[in-house]
């Protein structure tokens, strides 16, 4: 269904036992979940090196962070900017990865309620190391502590993530981790609709782009996978499957990481690809039988 704006916040049918899940309140939010959560080490097939070596230098950051006079918005940006001035590839990663966490804290605070489901569909993207499960969770309070509105922190992460164009790649990469976040209780809710727009405005992703990602998550009714390949209805075959190739290619786990997206966030990759590969079937599907 549409609130009154005409922003969908339907149950996204793709979970029913997750749908069903009472949206109880869990303590003081994710933090004391993520405290106790399991640590899955670089399961998109990075070495526990290479995992480590991005966490390690997380948990620096955050330190440092959570020790300021102030520890704002301003001073998160500024010293992803400091601290890692040395290596862009990894200031870009970690970057994202501050962005993640932080737009995951203000969401939460926008929607007021943090369900179970959300915490493992946290942890699902976030695949922390155990030893840094804490300073993930200091951030993560940080940032909901942090009297800044979210949309400063969107405007300063897009800034700090950002290429500075519309559609930035990485930018919706983040857009989708909060989508991923927020259904994972089976709805996407009306606070939950309106801020994740918003972000999307911020970010300057546009409404077809923006459609595209939600489509991923929220079952829009029977153009849905049009939607979700970002191709109008009744176009030529060919031209489906060429967009599906592109898609396919643009998303390859590699091209992401290559943008900036951390290895421990390749969970990202995976579903929407998947989603991708299944709206492709349906129209092939719905082709051959018409």
């Amino acid at each position: 269904m549409k609130d009154e704006k005409g922003l969908w916040y339907r149950p996204f049918s793709f979970n029913p036992t997750a749908a069903a899940t009472s949206r109880a309140k869990v303590g003081p939010i994710v933090v004391r979940s993520l405290r106790h959560c399991p640590g899955l080490i670089a399961r998109g097939g990075g070495t526990k090196k290479q995992a480590m070596s991005i966490w390690d230098r997380l948990g620096e950051f955050i330190t440092r962070v959570s020790s300021s006079t102030s520890s704002g918005v301003a001073d998160v940006v500024e010293a992803v900017r400091t601290v890692f001035s040395g290596d862009a590839d990894l200031r870009r990663r970690v970057a994202f990865s501050v962005a993640m966490i932080a737009l995951s804290a203000k969401m939460a605070k926008a929607d007021g309620i943090v369900t179970q489901d959300e915490v493992r569909a946290f942890q699902q993207i976030f695949d922390v190391p155990p030893k840094e499960t804490r300073n993930v969770a200091r951030l993560f309070d940080l940032a909901q502590r942090d009297v800044a509105g979210f949309e400063i922190y969107a405007e300063r992460m897009a800034q700090m993530c950002g290429s500075g164009h519309s559609n930035c790649a990485m930018l919706e990469d983040i857009l989708e981790g909060l989508f991923y976040i927020a259904k994972a209780d089976g709805l996407v809710h009306e606070r939950e609709g309106l801020f994740l727009h918003r972000i999307a405005e911020i970010f300057r992703i546009d409404e077809a782009h923006y459609e595209s990602i939600m489509a991923r998550h929220v079952n829009l009714g029977a153009g849905d996978p049009y939607v979700v390949l970002g191709i109008e209805r009744g176009k030529p075959f060919e031209e489906v499957r060429k967009r599906y190739r592109k898609l396919v290619s643009d998303n390859h786990p590699d091209r992401l990481i290559a943008r900036g997206l951390p290895q421990e966030f390749i969970k990202i990759a995976t579903t929407r690809v998947a989603a991708i590969n299944a709206a492709y079937e349906m129209i092939e599907r719905g082709l051959r039988h018409a």
